[in-house]
């Protein structure tokens, strides 16, 4: 079995994230970017991990959970991520435009990686 890496950007989502007042009321964009190691048995989808189910847990994580802390956002989606079948390895960046916006930089973003035992 040999592995490979895939690289799922610009997964966009919404979600109650914040640590100020008020920022969980309402839903927030969110962008997920995924580096995933994969395992790969054959030269068909089901000898992998599906990148259609990856993009889909990403989304579902952040729809789902609520966290004061952009961290923790991306370390419970690298989680989700790696608990898929087939995946060894997954680190997922989570970036909030609205954060970036307001405080006047290009961007804002954090990123956490899980590795499968």
């Amino acid at each position: 079995m040999s592995t490979s890496r895939l690289f799922l950007t610009g997964i966009r989502t919404s979600g109650h994230h914040g640590a100020n007042p008020g920022e969980k009321d309402q839903a927030q964009d969110f962008v997920v970017d995924l580096d995933v190691e994969v395992d790969v048995t054959d030269d068909r989808i089901g000898g992998t991990s599906d990148y259609r189910q990856l993009i889909r847990t990403a989304r579902e994580t952040v729809g789902r959970e609520r966290f004061d802390l952009l961290e923790s956002i991306a370390n419970a989606v690298a989680e989700a991520v790696a608990a898929r079948p087939g995946v060894a390895r997954a680190t997922a960046v989570v970036h909030k435009p609205a954060a970036a916006r307001s405080n006047d930089v290009e961007g804002v973003a954090a990123a956490a990686t899980v590795e499968r035992d």
